[in-house]
């Protein structure tokens, strides 16, 4: 049975053949998906993480960034000693705090990052320019605080932390000029955020916000060793929590182990149907042509064409059915994505279903493999009919 005749043998029922390939098709798609998603999560919160260089966060002790509200006091001494390292090339204190923009005769609650502007990881400028190191009246907007604010670049905002005290007394207003408009990396969809110099946020927070940070960012030389850096900066200020970015994908992963426990099963699932249709089609298809087979014996066509044949119509099911399945698996897969990535609370930068080489050749290795072993047991059924036995029972 060569190759010809065993694809030739898969058109004369192009129905059946059809129905396989798309049946194949959509468990191929299942199983991209599920191996996007299984590692995907994962892979966009790194590349979030790293997205401006910083590979080292230092947080309250026992904390994650913005795992809680809770502060670091003395965060100026500790970003200080921190610089000391000498593998650390920036580091800069970062404050989230409520704040209050003046609309109108009303009043806007807002998210107010306090920053230090040459060592800031949250936010990348899309117009205008940065906040400057000494800039103490600057301001800078994200998409969703300039729409709702109706602001732009050089218009001035009034500003306010403390809404009771501001309602009772209506004094204290801090005067700030937009300079640019930016987008925070880890904002949630419509989030409305600022930043300011971490300064006049700290000033706007109040008293008891002054020497106070909620994370400090680091970046370590790339050719230095990040644990050892980690390590050090342990050491050297104990009283806070310093994770590096393997540390906290690690821990993001333990959180969402439920994620790869579903990938896991409905991947499974997946290839348990591709084994089911292409086994179960190749073996009517071997039934039906038994007698062809046995006459193509008796004339002197060996065991192991016969066996090759059958596993090419496997191979050529499982190959026209996943490379149709992963067109269906990406577009099914930015779909899905938009649906979660909608959820409240998500970054907006968060992906569920990240595309790279990784999981497309996992999932087109896995497929190859099973198609394979799917036509085995068809294979070696047609391979050791009994020619003799076969013949006289198809005869007429």
């Amino acid at each position: 049975m060569n190759v010809r005749w065993a694809l030739r043998d898969l058109f004369r029922h192009p129905v059946r053949t059809a129905l396989s390939v798309v049946g194949v098709a959509i468990a191929s798609a299942l199983l991209l998906d599920m191996m996007l998603l299984s590692g995907g999560l994962e892979r966009s919160f790194e590349r979030l993480l790293l997205s401006r260089g910083f590979q080292i966060r230092v947080t309250p002790k026992g904390t994650l960034p913005f795992d809680t509200e809770a502060t670091m006091s003395d965060s100026d001494r500790l970003v200080a000693v921190i610089r000391r390292d000498p593998d650390v090339v920036v580091a800069g204190a970062m404050l989230a705090t409520s704040v209050y923009a003046r609309l109108g005769t009303g009043v806007t609650p807002l998210v107010g990052y306090g920053v230090d502007p040459e060592a800031q990881g949250f936010y990348t400028v899309e117009s205008g320019s940065d906040l400057a190191p000494t800039d103490s009246t600057g301001l800078l907007l994200g998409q969703p605080a300039a729409r709702l604010l109706g602001a732009t670049i050089g218009d001035t905002v009034l500003l306010f932390g403390n809404m009771q005290q501001q309602m009772a007394t209506m004094t204290g207003d801090h005067q700030v000029v937009v300079r640019g408009i930016v987008r925070f990396l880890y904002d949630s969809r419509n989030q409305p955020s600022i930043a300011l110099a971490l300064p006049i946020a700290r000033r706007i927070a109040g008293p008891g916000a002054a020497g106070r940070a909620s994370v400090i960012m680091v970046r370590a030389r790339e050719d230095a060793t990040l644990a050892d850096v980690r390590d050090r900066i342990q050491v050297a200020v104990p009283t806070v929590s310093v994770n590096s970015t393997e540390q906290m994908v690690a821990q993001f992963r333990t959180r969402l182990s439920y994620f790869r426990q579903l990938s896991f099963v409905l991947g499974t699932i997946a290839l348990i149907v591709t084994v089911m249709l292409i086994g179960t089609l190749l073996a009517v298809t071997v039934n039906e042509r038994f007698g062809d087979i046995a006459t193509m014996r008796a004339i002197g066509v060996s065991r192991d064409s016969i066996l090759g044949g059958v596993l090419v119509q496997g191979m050529a099911l499982t190959v026209a059915g996943g490379a149709l399945g992963m067109l269906l698996g990406l577009l099914s897969a930015r779909w899905l994505d938009a649906i979660l990535t909608s959820f409240p609370g998500l970054p907006s930068s968060i992906s569920f279903f990240v595309v790279d080489a990784r999981p497309l050749a996992g999932a087109a290795s896995v497929l190859l493999i099973t198609g394979l072993m799917a036509g085995l047991l068809p294979a070696w059924q047609a391979a050791s009919a009994p020619i003799a036995m076969t013949l006289r029972n198809d005869a007429p």
